[in-house]
């Protein structure tokens, strides 16, 4: 039984093992696309966690009983299971080529997260509705690999699940294992302006740090508006940025405040908006549709860290 797969041997049509993140990141991977890394320990690795904690039908009995418009029944279900997923080993095989897999990857520090498969490739919305472990050390790596098993099991998740008529399917969750950029700046992009929904035109955000910071909305980004045809910028927005998130030298991330001056300061030269657009018009022009990207930079090297398409486009 395969259990974990290299990026450089996914691609686009491999959600149903990898998850929309893993495959995404393969099929970016295969396309000489810049993206740190990694592998992926996939979903019949969380199947078999599963089996060899006997934990697959004491789960389905815990979810068959809850009334799903209760929230009290649904965080307890939720405690519960995730508890439960906690308490359980990683078999000791699966462990192991975990663990070569990581050493191979050659860093201290990974990304961890957790990339959801559901039956026929429906994957709805489940972006966002699972959990990352940013800057995970070798210390924390098998807890934070549970703790993505466990976030199929998240009040939200579960909650999702039932509200999209899902809890009859196969759904499950393969965990995306990253070499960790350890972002100057970072933040998404979208390769059709979301709002004005023109083609031609493109939008950038941009803040010191990591990106988690813009994508769980906590800090305002700068936005830059750039035209295609021809490659011109046309709105530059500078926001203040008085904080983002950065690397702990042990592992994890912690806060910090940007001094005034850099607060205000433009987070993207206009060099680096146009070189960044390059590969987002890579990226639009390999899938053929638009996407949603993440970035970051670090060494004056720009990284792709996830693209999904925009499904909010009439």
């Amino acid at each position: 039984m395969e259990l974990i797969r290299n990026f450089k041997k996914l691609g686009k049509n491999d959600a149903p093992i990898a998850g929309g993140k893993g495959a995404s990141l393969g099929e970016m991977t295969q396309a000489k696309i810049p993206v740190p890394p990694g592998f992926v320990i996939l979903s019949s690795s969380f199947e078999y966690f599963l089996a060899e904690n006997d934990l697959a039908q004491e789960i389905d009995a815990i979810l068959e009983k809850i009334n799903h418009k209760e929230m009290e029944e649904v965080e307890k279900a939720s405690k519960d299971i995730h508890d439960m997923v906690l308490e359980a080993e990683i078999p000791k095989d699966l462990l192991k080529e975990i663990q070569e897999s990581f050493k191979k990857l050659d860093t201290k520090f990974v990304a961890v997260r957790s990339s959801a498969t559901a039956e026929d490739g429906a994957l709805h919305a489940w972006a966002g509705q699972l959990d990352s472990f940013l800057n995970t050390t070798s210390k924390n790596l098998e807890e934070n690999i549970k703790r993505c098993f466990a976030s199929l099991f998240t009040p939200r998740a579960i909650f999702y699940r039932f509200e999209k008529g899902l809890h009859d399917s196969h759904i499950s969750v393969a965990v995306v294992v990253q070499k960790m950029v350890n972002s100057e700046k970072s933040g998404i992009a979208f390769s059709v302006h979301p709002v004005t929904e023109d083609r031609n035109q493109m939008i950038i955000e941009g803040s010191w740090g990591l990106g988690e910071a813009i994508v769980s909305g906590q800090v305002t980004p700068d936005s830059y508006v750039v035209e295609k045809k021809p490659r011109n910028i046309l709105d530059i927005n500078i926001a203040e940025k008085t904080r983002g998130l950065f690397r702990l030298s042990s592992g994890g991330n912690e806060w910090k405040n940007i001094s005034d001056k850099k607060s205000n300061e433009q987070c993207l030269s206009k060099e680096e908006m146009l070189e960044l657009s390059e590969l987002i018009l890579k990226i639009e022009k390999h899938y053929g549709f638009p996407c949603d990207i993440e970035w970051a930079f670090e060494k004056k090297i720009f990284y792709i860290t996830q693209s999904r398409p925009i499904t909010t486009l009439k």
